[in-house]
């Protein structure tokens, strides 16, 4: 029986101890789209393998890395939904190779390996498009996270975004759209109620495939304390929520309101607005 396994019970005594990420993630497409064109991913890695994980789990982060991630297709028929996928799908392929790679001691650092992931989708994704007429100027926009111990690495382009909470309170977006509207907001020029009705708030200046011929990802890290909250969402999800909703929806949730918060936080959007795809994913340390 494992009650008989001490070598069992000081390990679990170990993994309570340690950090621990608890997760959930949601994709709807939403009252009037046919088609999904959103995906999300999430994964755990060690040196070994790799693992697919629910919508809904906690993991330790003692000997496992955690990688986060939304992507929000884009392209004629369902381009779009395929060009999500692939994004996510290369993810899968060659993060546990860089992780491999940086067990055994090579010179590697995170700004590298995300440049060259983002890099590689992007070829793939511009490949597709050129060889099939069904493709054509299909792209994706990818916002990535990768939890380690103390730091939360990330990836990102377009206009998904990563929003920090911390636990001390208060709401950060830490990604920057790449769209002149984003800009124009980092600069102090329009308000949060100027973007959201901008009439170019949707225009891309870059784009994983699609007609970008030149990259350059936002890379970054973020250190985080026990309490912190991150969110990864696409653009559809912040049609129902302002920013100071997405707070209260994390932090204020009602006693009575069993949902995980992506689906709290996605399904209540949609209720709102819901005219394009809502995806989340919420993470928070313990």
């Amino acid at each position: 029986m494992q009650e008989s396994n001490p070598t069992q019970k000081n390990t679990e005594a170990e993994d309570v101890t340690a950090q621990r990420v608890c997760w959930s993630g949601m994709t709807h497409v939403g009252r009037f789209r046919k088609n999904n064109e959103d995906a999300f991913l999430a994964l755990e890695m060690d040196g070994t393998e790799v693992r697919y994980l629910g919508k809904v789990g906690e993991g330790n982060l003692k000997k496992r890395d955690f990688i986060f991630a939304v992507s929000d297709g884009m392209g004629g028929a369902k381009a779009g939904e395929f060009a999500s996928s692939i994004a996510v799908d290369r993810i899968t392929q060659l993060l546990p190779k860089a992780f491999r790679s940086a067990a055994a001691g090579m010179e590697i650092g995170f700004t590298d390996i995300l440049e060259q992931l983002f890099d590689q989708i992007h070829q793939r994704l511009t490949s597709f498009s050129r060889s099939y007429d069904e493709c054509h100027g299909m792209g994706a926009t990818l916002s990535l996270c990768w939890i380690r111990p103390e730091w939360l690495y990330f990836g990102h382009i377009g206009d998904t975004r990563i929003y920090h909470f911390p636990a001390s309170g208060g709401i950060r977006q830490v990604t920057e759209d790449h769209t002149h509207v984003g800009w124009l907001r980092r600069q102090g020029k329009i308000n949060e109620r100027q973007e959201r009705t901008h009439p170019q708030r949707s225009q891309l200046q870059q784009v994983l495939g699609g007609k970008s011929q030149f990259l350059s990802p936002h890379i970054g890290r973020v250190g985080y304390e026990v309490g912190d909250r991150f969110l990864i969402c696409s653009d559809g999800l912040l049609e129902g929520h302002w920013e100071a909703g997405l707070e209260r929806g994390l932090r204020e949730r009602p006693k009575h309101e069993e949902r995980p918060p992506a689906q709290y936080l996605v399904e209540s959007s949609v209720a709102t607005a819901g005219k394009d795809n809502a995806t989340a994913v919420v993470i928070e340390i313990r």
